[in-house]
């Protein structure tokens, strides 16, 4: 079956903006007599080309952001239905499995897909982990809907326990990874790091993966971990201390790398260093790892014994002309109306591209990556 193949409304004026927009056409296609301030703003002062966006049928999508839901927040009109991309959609161009069920309202999938790392790009780095690592087992902190702990799962990696504080998302969490230990709560609460340690018991972590946030990537001449508006950064290096597993794996946004002029990074580093974890970041493409979709996310990765450097994977497409497109994500889902409803089908959707194979479960994540390493 299908789930959460949902699209959002439209307001009159914004449905004469997208049908004016062609496939691959952004803001300056609108005719001005249609009325919007913002708009009229974006004209005087300029503006991405990606806001009010349509997508392109043969080229990878721009980031899937919590914002999908609106068109004028980015390219989220679908190449060719006149509507912002459906949960379903978007799930698709992060590489979530088709059978991955998303839970809660409808604004809440924004933020559960648009935060959520890739998957896919999840398990090529999961793989590399594990292969230059002797390790198993996993905690995973501010999971999110699970982006991160899929990809690990397909990588043969076990998620001891995870924890978030967004309640959709533990839902969403709990229904797709259902041999996890989800403690849904603050982690800043004592009782929460009680539950979390005393779910791992006698369990070995050897990796605790998330993506603490760095408010604001402050820094006024104190370290990262002493600003007060980053004590969620704090507690991850905190658990990290008290468990000291093999490895540990942070993402962020690429803005991290050169903020203050890098100061945030090498303090992001010194936090870990102090534990004697040796750090290495790096911006990865997710379209360059059988991605649909051009997402930058920094990854940064610390390693108790050997170069952290060595855990990074090899990227598998090279050729802008080979990277997955939108076409390949969603062409074979069924066409929705703009304020229709949910569309749940009962019968099997035929596969039309090699990803829509992988989504759809019929090909393995390491049958999928065989295939794109022999056809660069």
């Amino acid at each position: 079956m299908l789930y959460n193949h949902v699209t959002y409304p439209l307001s009159e004026n914004d449905l004469k903006m997208v049908v004016a927009i062609p496939e691959g056409g952004n803001w300056k296609n609108i005719p001005l007599n249609v009325p919007s301030k913002r708009l009229e703003q974006i004209r005087r002062t300029g503006g991405r080309t990606t806001l009010y966006g349509r997508l392109s049928w043969n080229k990878p999508s721009y980031t899937i952001t919590t914002y999908f839901n609106r068109p004028g927040n980015g390219a989220y009109i679908h190449p060719k239905d006149d509507r912002v991309i459906s949960a379903r959609e978007a799930a698709r161009l992060q590489s979530f499995p088709d059978d991955y069920i998303f839970y809660g309202s409808k604004t809440s999938l924004c933020k559960q897909i648009g935060n959520a790392v890739p998957p896919l790009l999840a398990y090529f780095i999961a793989k590399q982990i594990k292969k230059y690592t002797n390790t198993k087992n996993v905690l995973d902190l501010f999971c999110g809907s699970g982006g991160l702990s899929k990809g690990f799962e397909w990588a043969g990696y076990k998620i001891i326990v995870a924890n978030d504080n967004f309640k959709s998302a533990c839902e969403t969490y709990k229904n797709n990874h259902k041999n996890t230990v989800l403690i849904e709560g603050d982690i800043t609460k004592k009782d929460i790091k009680e539950k979390l340690y005393e779910s791992i018991k006698n369990k070995k972590i050897d990796i605790i993966v998330g993506g603490p946030p760095c408010q604001g990537f402050s820094y006024a001449g104190k370290r990262l971990v002493d600003d007060p508006r980053n004590f969620l950064f704090k507690e991850f290096v905190e658990i990290v201390r008290k468990i000291k597993p093999k490895v540990i794996l942070v993402e962020n946004v690429e803005g991290i790398l050169t903020s203050n002029n890098g100061k945030t990074f090498n303090s992001v580093k010194e936090s870990f260093s102090n534990l004697g974890y040796k750090i290495e970041g790096k911006k990865m493409f997710a379209v360059k790892f059988g991605v649909p979709q051009k997402r930058k996310r920094v990854v940064i990765i610390g390693v108790l014994r050997g170069d952290p450097r060595a855990c990074y994977p090899q990227e598998v497409i090279i050729n802008e002309n080979k990277y997955i497109s939108v076409k390949d994500a969603i062409e074979n889902l069924p066409s929705i109306k703009v304020n229709g409803g949910e569309n749940t089908l009962k019968k099997e959707i035929k596969s039309k591209s090699l990803y829509q194979e992988f989504i759809a479960g019929k090909i393995s994540p390491k049958k999928y990556e065989t295939i794109l390493f022999k056809n660069p």
